[in-house]
């Protein structure tokens, strides 16, 4: 649905009367499924609003190609645009019309009549649960009733991919959650989401793929669990009691320990390629061992481990 080879946009800065080119991306090449949600993980200043906003036309690109739901960006950008939905960072809604207002006029705008537009605002504001305030003014909605409604406008000409920028800045645990439902309901529908992000957990939680960003450059792509398994497997902690050197023997033994620690407070650490798996392993290996198992935890690395290990620092830092 979205590819790009080589994409590359730069700006150009003034200061203290001097021209500097700064590259805000640098190269990328991107391959995103029809009916997925692939998120842009990365720090702020890390070049994904830029390559979103080349990917909706509303900036040109420097040197690359790309397509857009079969369109190429260059030569067919008005067939890019009827085919895609931009949610900007900072919202799109007026404070003094209402969201149906608001809905009905971007409909219009596609090219819907009156009637038509009318009743596919009437059946977004129910999808999106607006109706309750669907007719008061933008200005007394709340955050995330104003990031609903800019959702909704997104997706009120049926778009074949939608583009959302941080789309839960800002917003309370609870809109945020709700957010994630009202993206997981679009990809259920056929929608593909193409998303940008900086929050770890937003990443890990809601996306099929994702691709690392840093620099203006991918650093890292493929499904979370996958490049969390990448870094350095799962670790399983295994309590024996005092029989934690006899147990280190028996998983010593086993193909599916990469390496097996000893820890100073008399536990097992386990680096395995999958706890699912290992953890069945494990118990069956001490059982047939005669080891009494205590206790067992699985640990997975996370998304920062994966960046820290790609950059050489941390996505919170």
């Amino acid at each position: 649905m979205i590819k790009t080879k080589g994409l590359k946009k730069s700006y150009k800065t003034k200061a203290k009367r001097q021209t500097t080119e700064v590259e805000a991306v640098k190269g990328i090449d991107l391959d995103v499924a029809e009916g997925e949600i692939f998120g842009f993980l990365g720090p702020n200043g890390a070049g994904k609003t830029t390559t979103l906003r080349v990917l909706a036309t509303l900036l040109p690109l420097d040197d690359g190609e790309a397509t857009v739901a079969g369109a190429n960006l260059r030569t067919e950008q008005a067939a890019v645009r009827r085919a895609i939905g931009f949610v900007a960072q900072g919202g799109s809604t007026s404070d003094d019309v209402t969201a149906r207002e608001e809905l009905i006029l971007q409909a219009r705008m596609y090219g819907m009549g009156r009637a038509a537009a009318a009743a596919r605002a009437a059946e977004v504001i129910e999808s999106f649960e607006l109706t309750d305030f669907a007719d008061r003014k933008c200005k007394t909605y709340s955050g995330g009733q104003r990031r609903r409604l800019d959702i909704a406008l997104g997706v009120i000409h049926r778009p074949q991919v939608l583009f959302l920028d941080e789309p839960t800045t800002g917003l309370d645990p609870q809109s945020r959650a709700h957010m994630w439902d009202e993206v997981r309901r679009l990809r259920e529908e056929g929608m593909t989401v193409f998303i940008t992000t900086h929050y770890l957990d937003e990443a890990d939680a809601l996306c099929d793929r994702i691709a690392i960003i840093d620099h203006g450059e991918v650093v890292a792509e493929g499904t979370p669990d996958a490049l969390k398994r990448e870094i350095s497997g799962d670790v399983v902690t295994v309590g024996v009691g005092d029989a934690v050197e006899e147990a280190a023997a028996l998983l010593k033994a086993q193909a599916f320990a990469r390496d097996v620690e000893v820890r100073d407070d008399g536990e097992l650490r386990l680096t395995v390629e999958s706890g699912d798996t290992a953890i069945p392993q494990i118990m069956r290996a001490l059982e047939g061992g005669g080891v009494s198992l205590a206790t067992i935890e699985l640990h997975r690395p996370t998304l920062d481990d994966v960046f820290l290990t790609k950059t050489g620092r941390s996505l919170r830092d």
